[in-house]
């Protein structure tokens, strides 16, 4: 069986990115290296981890496109579930995030907000599917 292991954020400072995380989340830190060019975050099954540009450069031959707050974000999120959506949507925004869509709740039921992060990651911050 394939287990979904990790995400890594490619960012141009992981210390000040991992730090965002823990304040407007929570998350724990889990590692980090010497050279502060690689972090990860207890998060949950799948661990949040950030990259260096530099770090990433080097393992990316071909280069790659950095996420940026002054370009609009890339079709793709983190999906962070909690039962206090507009207390966590605070924190967020309180850490340094910006938000992009209030708190709204959808049709079937779920609350659903739009920040985000330093880097220009877009971040869904939702409440649990109901079952």
């Amino acid at each position: 069986m394939i287990k979904f292991g990790y995400t890594i954020l490619y960012v141009a400072d992981v210390s000040k990115t991992s730090a965002f995380y823990q304040m407007a989340f929570g998350f724990q830190q889990k590692f980090i290296t010497p050279d502060n060019d690689y972090a990860e975050l207890f998060s949950g099954d799948t661990t949040l981890s950030f990259a260096s540009i530099n770090l990433a450069n080097s393992n990316l031959s071909k280069g790659f496109i950095a996420s940026s707050p002054t370009q609009k974000p890339f079709g793709i999120e983190l999906g962070f579930v909690t039962a206090e959506v507009e207390k966590t949507l605070q924190s967020a925004m309180a850490a340094g995030a910006t938000l992009v869509e209030p708190a709204k709740t959808k049709p079937w039921g779920q609350t659903v907000a739009y920040v985000r992060d330093l880097n220009g990651f877009l971040i869904e911050i939702c409440s649990p599917m109901e079952s």
